[in-house]
């Protein structure tokens, strides 16, 4: 099937010669072509330029799109989400408001281990069809690619339950999606006092079984104050690589954790949160393969203090920016509003903010070479905006849904 968009009034996120991640002063630049077009073929972006050079073969397709006063996008890459979940979590959100910290809230049984429970009782077609349903309304808004974690498992049974899930999501979703497994996201309470014990349960019972069935990309640990070690992460990760998963790590939410320099020992793919960090930890990721990830939304719905995004950029640093969709902590993955937060509570101008939802979130996925630009040979992953008078539109917008039109390998969804 081929289609030709024309008259798009600015085709933004184009790479003539691809990159799998922006560092530094790279995140600024962010190239486009106005009046421009594109061309897509079996689901992939087969060519693109100026209309003025548009002529013969190259514009006669089976299906024209006229994109008259519209901009077109790579679609967004969320890197780090918890959708599959079976219950929302209003009354903490209410608690938190009186004065309950994220901590004291966990420490009572609430938090993580909350919607464990509610999801080790949820039949596993009534979780796909909720975070089916959840992934529809993220595309509407822009996303193409996403990674999806368990963690509301926290047995082995559930953990299993919930990446058969998302590997259910893999088979029916036009998007992108990965895989990861986050049997360390709480402490159950009846291993309070004794973790060790469920880490070795992580280890020798849910890795095996998980690495068995073949539902994991990733492996993934919540390394942070009131959570896991350091020593705890190191066997996690450790056992995980074994069986193939590449490590990600939640990092430093809480405290400055050891969770970034563990990560980055273990060649993490990326560290995410990072609402705590120091000069020992930019350092720490100067000259590493590992993206560090900063979730707006979750600082924004718990007040947290902003992880140091611009300090980490002109360190020279790559940064990527996802939603942390999740009952608990970050109930939205809208990627327009992390756009808008990035630059309104970040201080990223609009071009690094571009570059850190899409190239610098799809290369935390390990997809970078798939999605996250408009480059020939990739996934034609993109959307179409309403008319809008520039791309700096987008994040200043912040309240409303600039999408119009959604394509998803190379079809309109």
């Amino acid at each position: 099937m081929r289609t030709v968009v024309k008259n798009i009034k600015e085709l933004v996120g184009v790479e003539q010669t691809p990159q799998l991640r922006k560092q530094g002063k790279e995140m600024s630049e962010l190239q486009s072509v106005k009046d421009a077009y594109l061309i897509v073929e079996d689901g992939i972006v087969k060519k693109f330029g100026s209309m003025s050079t548009l002529a013969g073969e190259d514009a006669c397709a089976p299906s024209v799109v006229d994109a008259t006063g519209r901009l077109v996008f790579p679609s967004f890459c969320d890197s780090h989400t918890h959708i599959v979940y079976a219950n929302s979590r209003e009354h903490e959100f209410v608690d938190k408001i009186r004065g309950l910290s994220y901590e004291e809230i966990a420490k009572r049984g609430g938090g993580i281990l909350n919607s464990a429970k509610a999801t080790a009782v949820a039949p596993e077609d009534e979780l796909y069809d909720m975070a089916r349903q959840r992934l529809e309304e993220l595309m509407r808004m822009g996303t193409g690619a996403i990674e999806i974690k368990s963690g509301y498992g926290l047995t082995t049974e559930s953990e299993l339950k919930l990446l058969r899930v998302i590997r259910r999501l893999k088979e029916t979703s036009p998007m992108t999606i990965k895989s990861n497994f986050l049997g360390a996201h709480g402490i159950p309470m009846e291993y309070r006092g004794h973790q060790e014990d469920y880490v070795d349960l992580v280890i020798n019972e849910m890795i095996p079984r998980v690495a068995a069935e073949g539902l994991a990309d990733f492996i993934d640990v919540f390394c942070d104050q009131g959570f896991f070690t350091v020593e705890d992460t190191a066997r996690i990760l450790e056992a995980g690589i074994k069986y193939g998963m590449r490590p990600k790590i939640h990092a430093n939410e809480m405290a400055v954790s050891g969770g970034v320099q563990v990560g980055v020992k273990y060649n993490a793919i990326s560290v995410d949160h990072l609402e705590q960090m120091g000069d020992a930890e930019i350092e720490c990721l100067k000259g590493t393969d590992t993206m560090p990830t900063v979730l707006p939304g979750c600082a924004f719905f718990l007040n947290l203090p902003l992880s140091p995004a611009r300090k980490m950029i002109d360190a020279g640093l790559p940064v990527a920016m996802a939603s942390d969709y999740n009952p608990g902590t970050s109930p939205s993955g809208n990627m327009q509003l992390v756009l808008s937060m990035a630059c309104i509570r970040y201080r990223l101008t609009p071009e690094e903010a571009f570059n850190a939802t899409t190239l610098n979130t799809a290369y935390a996925m390990g997809v970078s070479n798939e999605v996250g630009s408009i480059a020939v040979g990739k996934k034609a992953n993109f959307y179409i905006t309403k008319p809008i008078s520039s791309y700096e539109y987008l994040p200043y917008a912040y309240g409303e849904n600039k999408v119009e039109r959604v394509f998803l390998n190379g079809k309109e969804v």
